[in-house]
C-alpha cells in the first residue's frame, strides 16, 4: 500500500519524474500568466469595472504591505502579490475532482520557501550590498553568527512545513469523510477548506513580506554603520 505522502507519478521524461503536482503547478502557473495578460491588456485612464476591479485588488495588496511592515510596497509588489495568488490557486485547486493540491505536496512547499529565501537574500543583499548583509548576521555582536544563520534557515523551514501540514490536513479529512459518509457530507468541510487555503496564503505571503522588509532593515542599518578600523600605534617622541 502506497503512503499518502507519496507523489503520483503520471509519466517519466527521461529519467526524470512527471508527477501530478508537477503538471498541477504548470497548468496553474499557464492560467494566472494568460488570464494577467488578458485582463492588463487594454488599460485605460477611464478604467472599466474589470480594471477597477483589479485596480482595486493591487491597492487592498498595497495597503497590507504598507500596514503589515511600514515600507513602501512598490519593490516587493509583485513578488509578494504572484505568492499570494499562487498558493491560493493551489490551494484551492482541490476542488477539481481528481486533483490534489500542489501544497500538498513537501517539493512543493519546500520550493516555495526556497523562492523565499533566496528573495531574502536578493532585496537584503540590495538594500545593504554584500557587505552590509553578511554583517547582519554578526548582529549584535560575532558570537552570534551561527545563530543568526539557524534562525534564517528554521524560519524558513517553518513556513512550508506550516503551509503543507495544513492542506495536507484538509485533503486528509476530506477524503476519509468522502469515502465513509458519501459525497455531499463533505461540502461543509470542502467551504472549511477553502477558507483555511485563503488564510493559509494569507500567512504564508504575511510571514515573506516581515522577513523580507527585516531583512532589508537590517542591512540598511549595518551598511550605514561605519566599518571598524585597526587602532594605529603611535610612537613616543
Amino acid at each position: 500500500m502506497n503512503s499518502p505522502l507519496a507523489p503520483n507519478v503520471l509519466f517519466q521524461f527521461g529519467p526524470v519524474p512527471i508527477t501530478q503536482a508537477i503538471v498541477t503547478t504548470w497548468v496553474i502557473m499557464a492560467i494566472l500568466v494568460i488570464g494577467a495578460f488578458i485582463l492588463t491588456r487594454r488599460l485605460d485612464t477611464r478604467p472599466t469595472r474589470r480594471q477597477a476591479a483589479l485596480e482595486l485588488m493591487v491597492a487592498t495588496l498595497d495597503t497590507q504591505i504598507a500596514e503589515t511592515t511600514g515600507a513602501a510596497p512598490a519593490p516587493y509588489r509583485g513578488f509578494i502579490g504572484t505568492l499570494f495568488v499562487f498558493i491560493l490557486a493551489a490551494n484551492w485547486s482541490s476542488l477539481v475532482p481528481g486533483v490534489d493540491p500542489p501544497t500538498a505536496q513537501l517539493e512543493t512547499d519546500a520550493g516555495l520557501a526556497v523562492l523565499v529565501f533566496l528573495s531574502v537574500v536578493w532585496f537584503g543583499i540590495r538594500a545593504g550590498g554584500v557587505s552590509g548583509w553578511l554583517r547582519t548576521f554578526a548582529t549584535p555582536n560575532p558570537i552570534m553568527i551561527p545563530l543568526n544563520i539557524l534562525q534564517s534557515l528554521t524560519r524558513v523551514f517553518s513556513m512550508f512545513v506550516r503551509l503543507f501540514g495544513n492542506v495536507m490536513s484538509g485533503v486528509f479529512v476530506i477524503g476519509i469523510v468522502a469515502s465513509l459518509a458519501g459525497l455531499l457530507v463533505p461540502i461543509p468541510l470542502m467551504a472549511l477548506d477553502l477558507l483555511t487555503g485563503l488564510v493559509q496564503a494569507y500567512i504564508f505571503a504575511v510571514l515573506a513580506m516581515v522577513f523580507i522588509t527585516s531583512a532589508v532593515d537590517d542591512g540598511t542599518r549595518t551598511a550605514s554603520l561605519p566599518t571598524p578600523s585597526h587602532p594605529q600605534t603611535h610612537k613616543e617622541t
